[in-house]
């Protein structure tokens, strides 16, 4: 890969349905490597079809095209595409058949991908892989199941159909999201639970679909006072220690959305950003405040170069063609 080939590590979004001059500057800068669309850049799929037309050829390396599209609560995309159940719904099934629940939850990725797919997106950022202990209202029934088994059964199964679909899949929110009362979008939630616990728990799904070669991860914003007051999106210790050298992580990882409250704790945009490339992060969405995203480029520019590592394992992320579509 060559040095003009490196894809950028921040992923920026948009406002409306389609570029403007500023948009199309911002999304050029080098260090700018992926987009993420919301639900205001949405009016019908023809609109959808020519914007990310547009974006995907802004480009060469083409940024990552991104798209939060769990199910339930979760599907920013609605009118003209498939209505996805929350994937709570799944787990409920599993307990009392748990074949027709795995194939139910195959099949429900096989249709987010092949939509999304149809219109260029790599990633959906799914699976949900926090188990629900029904602490956690901001993941509740995002999550499959308070089993970690049923957990990692469905989600297998999730991620072989967005695979069917040629996407790749991206596990979260590492180490485990569900059980703080504290929602990361407003404040930085602290899970005091001993290692042991987290390690029986929330773990499991995480180093199951880890040794299944699962292509990318989203890290959490949560302090967990076990390992590290880092929260752990921005946390050597989980992150370089512990994902990367103890559990043998080779893919991609995300941090959380930088602009959220959970990450302001460690200081202003730059400070965020510098932790979480420091920490081992290979792309940050800065969403929802276009002047801190241009700030934080100016900022970094000087200094800060695309790594080829993580542009080796972003690149891997980028829809596969299937020639099922």
């Amino acid at each position: 890969m060559a040095s003009s080939k490196l894809i950028g590590p921040i992923m920026a979004d948009i406002s409306g349905h389609e570029l403007n001059a500023e948009d199309r500057e911002l999304l050029r800068h080098p260090l700018v490597g992926g987009v993420i669309l919301f639900t205001r850049n949405y009016h019908d799929p023809v609109q959808l079809a020519a914007l990310c037309k547009d974006l995907l050829a802004l480009k060469s390396p083409r940024l990552l095209l991104a798209v939060d599209h769990e199910g339930g609560r979760v599907q920013r995309f609605r009118v003209g595409f498939t209505r996805v159940p929350a994937m709570a719904t799944l787990g409920r099934l599993y307990l009392e058949d748990a074949t027709r629940a795995c194939h139910e939850a195959q099949h429900w990725g096989a249709t987010i991908g092949r939509e999304l797919a149809g219109y260029g997106f790599d990633l959906c950022f799914a699976p949900v892989l926090d188990v629900d202990t029904g602490i956690s209202q901001i993941i509740g029934d995002r999550a499959f199941s308070s089993d970690p088994q049923t957990v990692i059964a469905l989600a297998r199964a999730l991620r072989a159909g967005l695979r069917s679909a040629g996407m790749a899949s991206t596990g979260k929110h590492f180490p485990g999201h569900g059980n703080v009362v504290a929602d990361s979008h407003l404040e930085l939630p602290i899970d005091r639970r001993p290692m042991a616990t987290i390690e029986a728990l929330d773990l499991a799904p995480f180093k199951a679909l880890i040794d299944d070669g699962i292509e990318s991860l989203m890290m959490a914003h949560v302090r967990y006072t076990a390992l590290d007051a880092t929260p752990a999106s921005l946390s050597r210790k989980w992150i370089a220690t512990l994902l990367r050298r103890k559990l043998g992580f080779r893919g991609a990882i995300f941090c959380d959305d930088l602009s959220m409250n959970g990450a302001a704790v460690v200081g202003n945009m730059e400070e965020r950003a510098r932790m979480a490339l420091d920490a081992g992060c290979d792309m940050l969405p800065v969403c929802n405040d276009r002047a801190a995203c241009v700030s934080l480029l100016d900022a970094l520019s000087p200094t800060l170069k695309p790594k080829r590592s993580s542009s080796q394992r972003l690149a891997a992320l980028y829809r596969q063609e299937t020639g099922s579509r």
